[in-house]
């Protein structure tokens, strides 16, 4: 039997925050060895994934928010099910060889989880992102900040939990420290995958002013408004650069720098503004740019960092915790604690020195990651290791 992967809310968004691409990715890696499945609210069960599911995975470009969507006709089916009592799929699950949920579950699924548990003779793992709304509260959404004790508590029902990073690993140990819990499961860190075309050796066509880009959600850790502060700073210097940001907004926690961004524009400074984009015009974001910048305080892994060097772009951003894991193997420079000062210092001293600008570029190219396949088979194998709860 396949094993089945959660994917209870990214099949039901178009979106592109990190961890659905994760979910989508990973679901690919497996693809002949996993079953893709989903809690339906509507019918309160468990089933595999209907067609219109599968289109959301694999559907080339995002659109809409990030919350999830369910078209009338799938809301009904699932209600008629419930009433009738006929659920669409909990028993052809059965006997599945194990379960991954690569998702930060709802309280819906984790109320679900005994059933989809008792199905699968395999063990049942999740994925760890990071602990970063309880780390840095301030930054959180209200509602995930509410959500996250439950949700780590709800980790220790699994047989083993794969953080994406040694940093995320010892954030989570050391939560479940702090609360006292005697018995843990058994926590792996295994570093995320990452499938990039082969690095090229500089962006293409650089007669105007270099672009910059900046990858990731607007959001309060992500730390935008720094940038802007120092991006600002550089222009008001006369420095010659463009600044092109690509990713979803997040009105609660990242209204500052969009307002700052807004202005930065009716002043008529070189700033561009993507929202998110699909997997090719994001591949080509990044091979036009001279180097990138990810001023984030805070990650589990920093997917744009690993992006950005496996296409032979250097990248400016901390190199402490999580991206420091990833920034350790070259091609990046430190934005020590990515105050608008050591943001603007980096990048004019990149801008002014192309001879450091090329060096960073050739060992971001000598850079080599794990493909999703690897990834996948590293975890799979790591599963099979587990000893699973009784």
């Amino acid at each position: 039997m396949p094993l089945l992967l959660d994917l209870s809310h990214t099949s039901h968004t178009r979106a592109r925050t990190g961890i659905q691409r994760v979910s989508r990715s990973l679901y690919g890696a497996l693809a002949g060895q996993c079953a893709g499945v989903c809690f339906d609210p509507y019918e309160g069960s468990w089933r595999p994934l209907e067609p219109w599911e599968e289109e959301n995975l694999s559907a080339p470009e995002p659109s809409g928010g990030r919350g999830s969507h369910w078209p009338l006709m799938a809301r009904l089916r699932g209600r008629a099910r419930h009433i009738l009592r006929r659920p669409a799929g909990l028993s052809a699950l059965r006997g599945a060889g194990g379960a991954i949920f690569p998702e930060v579950f709802s309280p819906d699924v984790a109320r679900a989880l005994p059933d989809i548990f008792a199905a699968t003779a395999g063990p049942r793992v999740a994925l760890f992102h990071d602990a970063i709304a309880l780390q840095f509260p301030e930054f959180a959404p209200r509602s995930t900040l509410a959500r996250f004790p439950g949700y780590l508590q709800e980790l220790l029902r699994f047989d083993g939990v794969a953080a994406v990073s040694e940093a995320s690993k010892a954030s989570l140990l050391g939560y479940w420290r702090w609360l006292g819990v005697a018995r843990v499961p058994d926590v792996a860190a295994i570093p995320l995958g990452i499938d990039a075309p082969a690095p090229s050796p500089g962006p293409a066509g650089n007669a105007g002013a270099p672009v910059i880009l900046c990858v990731g959600s607007i959001e309060g850790r992500k730390n935008h408004a720094a940038l802007l502060d120092a991006c600002e700073s550089l222009w008001s210097r006369d420095a010659r650069f463009e600044l092109r940001l690509v990713g979803l907004s997040n009105a609660e926690t990242g209204a500052a720098a969009l307002g700052k961004l807004e202005r930065l524009k009716a002043a008529g400074r070189p700033i561009r503004y993507d929202g998110p984009l699909g997997d090719d015009a994001l591949d080509a974001a990044y091979r036009g740019c001279a180097f990138t910048v990810y001023p984030s305080l805070a990650e589990g892994f920093g997917l744009p960092v690993a992006e950005s060097l496996a296409r032979g772009r250097p990248c400016l951003c901390r190199t402490d915790g999580a991206l420091g894991e990833t920034a350790a193997g070259g091609g990046c420079l430190s934005l020590g604690s990515a105050g608008a000062p050591e943001i603007a210092a980096a990048i004019g001293g990149l801008l002014e020195r192309p001879s450091e600008l090329a060096s960073l570029s050739a060992a971001a190219r000598g850079r080599r990651f794990r493909t999703w396949k690897q990834y996948a088979s590293e975890l799979v194998g790591w599963m099979e290791t587990l000893r699973m709860h009784e």
